[in-house]
């Protein structure tokens, strides 16, 4: 006799950001029974192998570039020993491990019933779990969430999948690379690239194109372009890598593709952030007929829902178009209202959402682009732009210091502000506040009207001409 199933008002599949936030809320906040799905670690691509671990990172490489920086404004800096790549991998691993258990605790804390294995339809109210230890159990729901988000892929090349590793196998490396060759023109691969670079990697970056972060504005993408060549990064544009072979003593040497002309070259680590597929092959969606689009991702509407009726859907496994942590938590949340609080209109607007790129320098963006604006607005829209140098680097040869750039687009005789992008020394910082203008639908004139703060460089955006 098969055994009674499990039965719950919310299941949620998938353990990352979005889904635990859309689990908690429905049960701590609106009393919904609610059991939550996941295999790995809580906490999903950010916690784990993304935004966390990358920040960390970050933060190191950016003490890296001060300790050079520093001899401009008198301290004499010796290092004694070369980056502790093997200590720092293992604390920051400690400190992921620390977020696993605080999440954990949080599902307890909230009455969220956690299954730990995968999870696969049966019909559009009944999942099969596997457990991580070979046992089955069989969940009932009233309503089911597939908040599973993606993964990394890589490209089929030969030695690809010998050979090469992703933004996962990043968190992985337990030595620093000394050579390596990144590939991906998207922020996952200027992060990483910069990063490396900063703390030493002799970095070769090969794009396809003249330019990376292509969606970004086009003042995004030519500045940090030209930052990283001027930093001493080994930049290829118009490449690509055909083909990787082991060479011996650690060595993985690459075929390369520059411009029509093939190139071989060893490195000892090969790193592709070329994109990421959403995790629903072994969910059994077409089981339920559940529509996805020509990319896997699940078809869902400004209300997360999908074709199939009580089946919801979003972070990175839906088309929703932004594949950020707070956006799935925010998404998250305004779901569990909408079907547990009686907040019948509650959803995430997907509009003006800022965003911020941890390259070296950082990059902040919230709206439309230039193009973006002019294709929508036409002859209305109105650009500010200024570049200048930071007064952290007046004390600074010319050739050491660092670009800073912003630019405001707006649109209509109001001069409502529809963009906002901008390149410098706390970019992520500076435009959260200004993110919160613009949502509000902020002008040029309610710019105009605060008073700067003196002297920083976000005065700029407030006192732009």
């Amino acid at each position: 006799m098969a055994p009674v199933p499990k039965e719950c008002d919310y299941l949620v599949i998938g353990g990352g950001s979005g889904g635990l936030a859309s689990a908690r809320r429905a049960s701590s906040k609106h009393g919904a029974k609610v059991i939550a799905v996941e295999h790995q670690r809580l906490g999903g691509t950010c916690v784990n192998v993304g935004c966390v671990p990358k920040k960390v990172t970050w933060n190191a490489a950016s003490i890296a570039e001060t300790i050079k920086e520093a001899k401009a404004y008198g301290f004499s800096v010796k290092e004694t020993a070369p980056f502790d790549w093997p200590g720092f991998v293992k604390k920051r691993a400690a400190y992921v491990e620390r977020l696993n258990g605080i999440y954990a605790k949080n599902l307890d804390k909230d009455k969220v019933e956690l299954l730990r294995g995968r999870a696969r339809f049966l019909n559009k109210h009944e999942v099969q779990v596997t457990m991580n230890d070979g046992s089955e159990v069989n969940v009932k729901a009233k309503k089911v969430l597939i908040a599973v988000g993606g993964y990394p892929t890589l490209p089929p090349i030969p030695g690809a999948k010998e050979h090469a590793i992703t933004s996962d196998g990043f968190f992985e490396l337990t030595q620093q690379p000394k050579k390596i060759a990144v590939v991906g023109a998207g922020y996952i691969g200027v992060e990483m690239a910069g990063m490396l670079h900063a703390l030493g990697s002799e970095v070769h970056f090969f794009i396809r194109h003249d330019t990376f972060l292509r969606t970004f504005d086009p003042l995004i993408q030519e500045k940090v372009t030209e930052e990283y060549i001027r930093q001493g990064m080994h930049l290829h544009k118009r490449s690509s890598i055909t083909k990787i072979e082991d060479a011996g003593n650690g060595q993985k040497k690459i075929t390369v593709d520059l411009n029509g002309k093939e190139e071989t070259m060893e490195v000892d680590t090969v790193l592709f952030a070329i994109g990421r597929k959403p995790e629903v092959d072994s969910l059994g969606i077409d089981k339920i007929g559940l529509e996805v689009d020509d990319k896997s991702h699940i078809k869902v509407d400004k209300y997360q829902n999908t074709n199939v009726e009580n089946i919801y859907a979003l972070g990175d496994a839906c088309n929703a178009g932004f594949e950020l942590t707070p956006v799935a938590i925010a998404a998250g949340r305004k779901l569990a209202g909408r079907l547990f609080g009686g907040l019948n209109d509650a959803h995430l607007v997907y509009e003006n959402i800022p965003s911020v790129v941890f390259a070296h320098p950082e990059v902040g963006s919230i709206g439309l682009t230039e193009p973006q604006a002019r294709e929508k607005y036409g002859d209305t829209i109105k650009i500010y732009q200024t570049s200048f140098t930071a007064m952290y680097y007046s004390m600074m040869e010319q050739e050491d210091k660092g670009p800073t750039a912003y630019k405001i687009i707006c649109e209509g005789p109001n001069e409502r502000i529809v963009g906002l992008h901008i390149l410098g020394l706390g970019s992520g910082e500076i435009l959260q506040g200004f993110g919160v203008a613009i949502k509000m639908g902020a002008t040029k004139q309610d710019f105009d009207n605060c008073v700067a703060i003196h002297p920083v460089s976000a005065e700029e955006l407030v006192t732009m001409t």
